[in-house]
């Protein structure tokens, strides 16, 4: 771990209790930047985590990084081990409350730690069941509850509780979601520039021609009213056809076995978003679109003429008699739109409850994760902003209450005196909202126009008058003012299903519905609550369980609105440490004392500055702390004893004393610097090797063609070496899985090649730059009957070549086919002689720049034609082939002044190969076959008839046959070898 020293020189403290001047807002914008800019993304403030989105991945997110920081109390890890250790330990359950704006990167904190939690604990192959149920829970809770808006292309609308459950072992076995206020009016109006939920646009894109035309849907989703409004069908950084398989292919993992009437039901919103009306010379209404509504009532499995009914009339109960009354256009309209919501919203819960059953266990001890919406503050904030901004206070009023009773609990444990500290206490703004009877909620219950009891415009000053509308009220959060707009507001609130409606959904033969939508509710003639009352009371409930368990918090932060990896627009920051209230939380935190540390553990960072604990302290830990704080200098009001800790009020303080140790260690370790690691150096030596592997691993070399490498410090060339060998392998094996097939192949026959004629034959430096190809010859050159008399022995490889036959070495022009498991020689349209690759005793050529090789057979053949003479103008090429083809790599023998071959019954032959000033074939005066050859200056390679039988051979080899960069993807299909 670095010392506070270090990580202030560089890069701001890891910790904001440390900060000088912990009061000034911009000092700890600026620690946040410095640390941003250097990918520490995590500061801490106490025990309390500040995340910065970085719009990119990190190394410390791989399993190695997460094994290495286990205990690390600076690692973002720190909060996800301390809980399962604690949950360990203490047997009591756990909460990380996950807290920021959309876009600051709330969910992907939850995913890392459940992530962690999978790579770190014990495991089995329950665990390994449950975690890939719980990794493919993500795309499908995420497709129905996150969509595009303003701020965030993946935001999530609606908040989120899991509990992870855990044996006793400490293995996950089990997993519980509660979600909150899904924002079902998303569903049938969108804001400029917004999407409906990722599903209608999954569909659309991802489904199959089939699935639609059953479904009766058109991929344009401009079709449809639902998801017209934003006017944002495509986004550029959403591939919905993807996604679409990912959501297909994540739902059986999970237990889903009703894909038919999820998507029956996702399609039947859209319809009914296409469901229009007219209005009659009366007043009265009636659907124009009659194909829809039938439709849209085999979808929903419901009967289309009760259905119909069900949207133009409203049934009533006076008096114990029931009425039917017609609606009017708007009427019909809402009830279309509460139809809607009502199908789609309770839909969501029946799948959450079917995520909750794949992942349930029986195993009591939890650690739970709260992703919930952040404080949001937007040009129009309606009746979804304040029930979010409800949610956001009642969790700060937690937070702030919580953080001072552990604070305050931790010194009366210590026997510290506290000190009181002022802060904002919400519970004023909490009452405002939810108090019985005077409430805004209870308010909403009971009024139509509530707006007088807000605030009475007419009283409020010119200011105020100025900024704010009749249809608005102010309410004064912790983190500022926000307005709200009571346009819809009652609409929102009420989201009331009209009776008839519920009873034609309890009658579906949907499965799914006929769940969401029960028999006993149309019985119930209780009034149902409205949506402000039951996210109240879900609230409250939420509270309940969060108070019930041992709280750590994730704080996060979004550095800029564009979502770009490296930008930190500190306005915007400024702006969400103001309404995360981090400064009032670090105010508390220092309200004390910044630092503390227990006995044992201080004692054993700065026992080499006072003679009296070095180097060892064997009295009892507090006498030993005293001593060495006495020591040091420190004054009475800079720290206190507790039972345990030592209390340490300021930090320069600490500042002072890291100082001091890492001059006292630097010094004596540069001194032994040369001795083996000892106590004396071993601060020295982790310093130079933390600083060489820090400048190592921001200068790897990125390509196997760089062979530069940083100079290690003496106590580590054998770990350099090492790693310097990892790194070049790692490299290796990334670029080999990125090669393809064809370029694979091509690679390794290169490489036989290379074993076979490296530094052996003249003719090879010309051939590395030249593509090996599949064949010599097309298809349509080889003879019909030849392939037919081959049968299922394709031919995989072929060549024109010239046979000498043993007889004067007449030439004859022959075609080479090589099979799986013979060659084959052919004269047009006859097979000659066939070469089985078992018998072939080896390859010879000569080391010089010809065309020429021979072909060793058997004995027992030996005494009819003896072995082949032939000559190529690709012969590496076909000589790798065939001794790949034959596994006869290591039968090629290549010989630098003659060949020794069999000729017919039982004779010896012998090629003699020597340079002269032309190149030429002719049969010698001992009967030796004498080979000329020599290099000139233009490529071609050709053959005359020379006087007396003789065999004149030209061999041409010119310097610009040889290309620099072997690149087969643009090489042409004829290139010569």
């Amino acid at each position: 771990m670095e010392s506070a020293l270090t990580a202030r020189d560089r890069v701001g403290v890891q910790d904001f209790v440390l900060l000088e001047n912990y009061n000034s807002e911009a000092a700890f914008i600026e620690n946040l930047r410095r640390r941003f800019k250097e990918n520490l993304i995590y500061t801490y403030i106490g025990s309390v985590l500040v995340s910065v989105n970085p719009y990119k991945e990190l190394e410390i997110y791989s399993k190695q990084q997460m094994e290495r920081y286990r205990g690390v109390i600076t690692s973002f890890y720190a909060v996800s081990d301390n809980t399962y250790r604690a949950m360990r330990t203490e047997r009591k359950d756990q909460c990380i409350l996950i807290s920021g704006e959309s876009g600051a990167g709330k969910t992907e904190a939850s995913k890392k730690i459940l992530l962690y939690y999978a790579v770190t604990c014990p495991a089995n192959d329950h665990m390994a069941a449950l975690g890939d149920r719980l990794l493919q829970s993500n795309p499908v809770l995420e497709a129905f509850g996150n969509a595009k808006t303003l701020r965030n292309d993946n935001s999530s609308r609606f908040g989120k509780y899991m509990d992870v459950q855990f044996d006793f072992r400490g293995t996950p076995v089990g997993g519980h979601i509660l979600n909150y206020l899904l924002e079902k009016s998303r569903v049938v109006h969108q804001n400029q520039g917004e999407r409906n939920f990722h599903i209608f646009y999954q569909l659309l894109d991802g489904g199959d021609d089939n699935l639609l035309s059953t479904l009766d849907l058109e991929r344009n989703p401009q079709n449809y009213h639902y998801m017209v409004k934003g006017n944002c069908p495509r986004v550029s950084s959403i591939n919905d056809k993807n996604n679409w398989k990912v959501v297909m292919k994540a739902l059986p993992v999970i237990g889903f076995t009703e894909q038919e009437k999820l998507l029956n039901i996702i399609a039947g919103v859209l319809h009914l978003g296409n469901t229009q009306f007219g209005e009659g010379e009366e007043g009265e209404t009636y659907i124009t679109t009659e194909t829809q509504i039938m439709t849209l009532a085999k979808l929903l499995g419901v009967d289309g003429s009760a259905l119909r009914e069900a949207l133009t009339h409203k049934k009533l109960t006076a008096k114990g008699e029931e009425m039917i009354s017609p609606l009017n256009f708007e009427q019909a309209v809402c009830a279309r739109d509460a139809l809607a919501k009502a199908v789609y919203g309770r839909t969501f819960t029946w799948l959450v409850e079917k995520i909750n059953q794949s992942l349930s266990s029986k195993d009591s001890s939890v650690i739970g994760l709260l992703d919930i919406y952040g404080f949001e503050v937007l040009q129009h904030n309606s009746f979804e902003q304040f029930c979010i901004n409800y949610c956001n206070e009642k969790l700060q009023q937690l937070f702030i209450e919580l953080t001072l009773r552990s604070e305050q609990e931790e010194y009366e444990t210590e026997g510290i005196a506290w000190e009181t500290v002022k802060y904002f206490d919400n519970k004023i703004i909490c009452d405002l909202i939810e108090e019985k009877h005077k409430g805004i909620i209870s308010i909403l219950v009971c009024m139509s126009s509530y707006l007088e009891r807000l605030v009475i415009h007419k009283l409020a000053n010119g200011k105020t008058r100025r900024v704010m509308s009749r249809e608005e009220f102010r309410l004064l959060h912790y983190a500022g003012e926000v307005n709200y707009n009571v346009n819809g507001f009652l609409d929102k609130n009420n989201d009331l299903l009209n009776r008839n409606l519920k009873e034609v959904m309890c009658q579906s033969d949907n499965q799914i519905l006929s769940h969401c939508f029960r028999k006993e509710e149309v019985i119930d003639q209780k009034r149902q609550e409205m949506a402000a009352t039951q996210f109240k009371n879900s609230l409250m409930k939420l509270m309940e369980i969060l108070m019930s368990k041992e709280p750590s918090y994730v704080r996060c932060i979004k550095p800029n609105d564009a979502k770009q990896p490296g930008k930190f627009d500190e306005v915007l920051v400024r702006h969400q440490v103001k309404y995360l209230g981090l400064m009032e939380n670090l105010r508390v935190r220092r309200a004390g004392f910044a630092y503390r540390r227990r006995f044992e553990a201080f004692l054993q960072r700065y026992k080499p500055l006072c003679p009296e604990t070095w180097p060892n302290w064997n009295g009892r830990l507090v006498d030993g702390v005293s001593l060495l704080v006495n020591h040091l200098g420190y004054k009475p009001e800079e720290y206190k004893l507790g039972r345990s800790k030592i209390f340490i009020r300021f930090p320069k303080t600490l500042f002072t004393t890291e100082d001091a140790l890492e001059a006292k260690k630097f010094i004596k370790g540069f001194i032994y610097r040369h001795e083996e690691y000892c106590p004396e150096n071993e601060y020295f030596l982790d310093h130079v090797r933390y600083s060489f592997l820090k400048n190592l691993h921001k200068n790897l070399p990125k390509s196997v063609l760089d062979k530069s490498w940083p100079t290690p410090p003496p106590s580590l060339v054998e770990a350099s070496e090492h790693l310097r060998r990892l790194h070049m392998r790692n490299m290796v094996i990334k670029y080999c899985r990125r090669v393809q097939p064809e370029w694979k192949k091509q690679m390794m026959q290169k490489v036989v090649a290379s074993e076979i004629f490296k530094d052996q034959k003249d003719s090879y430096p010309q051939s590395v730059g030249r593509l090996f190809l599949d064949s010599r010859l097309e298809r349509e050159q080889i003879n019909l009957k030849v392939v037919q008399t081959l049968g299922n022995d394709k031919v995989q490889y072929g060549v024109s070549v010239i046979k000498y036959d043993r007889r004067g070495f007449k030439p004859r022009p022959r075609q080479l086919l090589l099979t799986n498991t013979y060659a084959v020689l052919v004269d047009r349209t006859k097979i000659k002689q066939k070469i089985d690759y078992t018998a072939l005793r080896g390859i010879s050529v000569s080391s010089l720049t010809d065309g020429i090789f021979v072909l060793h057979m058997p004995s027992e053949d030996n005494k009819q034609k003896g072995d082949v003479v032939l000559q190529c103008s690709h012969v590496i090429e076909l000589v790798t082939k065939l001794a790949m083809m034959a596994n006869k790599i290591n039968y090629v023998n290549i010989s630098p002044g003659s060949i020794r071959f069999s000729m017919a019954r039982g004779k010896e032959g012998i090629i003699d190969f020597v340079r002269g000033s032309e190149l030429k074939v002719a049969k010698g005066k001992r009967g030796h076959l004498l080979v000329v050859s020599q290099q000139l200056s233009r490529c071609h390679v050709g053959s005359l008839q020379g006087g007396e039988g003789v065999l004149l051979l030209k061999t041409f080899q010119p310097a610009d046959c040889v290309q620099s960069d072997f690149t087969p993807q643009t090489a042409p299909r004829n290139s010569t070898t």
